[in-house]
């Protein structure tokens, strides 16, 4: 009886590299969906529009947020509200692909597994970056003035694209513990509701003593006084060192339940 030898594994930095190229290919089929589904370009694209109009040109006129004018305040606010929106659909397009049987046949095919994953992240990331230019120069159009030069304007992308990356990974562990897409869109409420809770929108210093203490201590208030800071040259303090802790660690909880959630729901019989 002949015994045959089981194949040698891959040095690590090729599986690396094969990773990389699987996650790219991903990517890039996940990008061709997004273009080809005209109402996720609406969506994408209108919602911030019609929410930086609502808030600048319904609600402006009551809000006081001090010295600044109110577009300058709450525009970096409507990013971030924007971001979070966009990055929780990762969650329903996983989802999606899980209930339509997509899934079963990447894992017949010879690809890395984390690449499926991978994909839906990095496509959200770039869709909500493009998303968040688009609502930046629609609010310089209507009176938003930044004062940031360009080396803020990368740190406050920077940011931002943490922020997305962050979420991107919460959505997809969501999405994989959701049993159909409609559940999963129903998860999107935790990612609009914290915003409303924070300094997006109004100076924490007018809240109720409880709210203000949520607001002060939550993850997304270090996250928007970062990027208000960058942008309009405002005090930051120990905000970004809050905002990077908070967006590392938020990604870390996401990548590692969506991975552990993804074998779960992969190998199930």
């Amino acid at each position: 009886m002949t015994v045959t030898a089981p194949a040698a594994r891959p040095p690590l930095h090729q599986r690396a590299l094969r990773t990389a190229q699987d996650s790219l290919t991903m990517l890039d089929r996940n990008l061709r969906h997004t273009r080809r589904s005209p109402d996720t370009m609406i969506m994408t694209l209108a919602l911030p529009i019609v929410i930086l109009l609502m808030f600048v040109y319904v609600f402006g006129g009551a809000m006081n947020a001090g010295e600044s004018a109110y577009i300058d305040y709450v525009v970096p606010g409507i990013i971030l509200l924007c971001a979070g929106f966009g990055a929780s659909t990762t969650g329903v397009t996983i989802a999606v692909d899980l209930a339509e049987g997509i899934v079963d046949r990447f894992r017949a095919m010879d690809i890395a597994r984390s690449a499926v994953l991978t994909g839906h992240v990095a496509e959200s990331v770039l869709r909500n970056l493009v998303t968040t230019g688009i609502v930046i120069a629609v609010a310089v159009a209507i009176g938003f003035r930044p004062t940031a030069d360009p080396l803020r304007w990368l740190g406050a992308i920077a940011v931002i694209a943490m922020f997305v990356l962050a979420l991107s990974w919460v959505a997809a562990a969501l999405g994989l513990l959701a049993r159909n897409p409609e559940a999963a869109n129903g998860f999107s409420f935790v990612f609009m509701f914290l915003p409303y809770v924070s300094s997006a929108f109004v100076p924490t210093e007018t809240m109720p003593s409880a709210l203000h203490s949520f607001a002060e201590n939550q993850p997304v208030t270090p996250v928007i006084e970062t990027v208000r800071g960058l942008l309009m040259g405002t005090e930051i303090g120990d905000s970004a060192l809050l905002a990077i802790a908070w967006c590392g660690g938020i990604a870390l909880a996401g990548y590692l339940a969506a991975r552990l959630l993804f074998q779960r729901r992969t190998t199930a019989a």
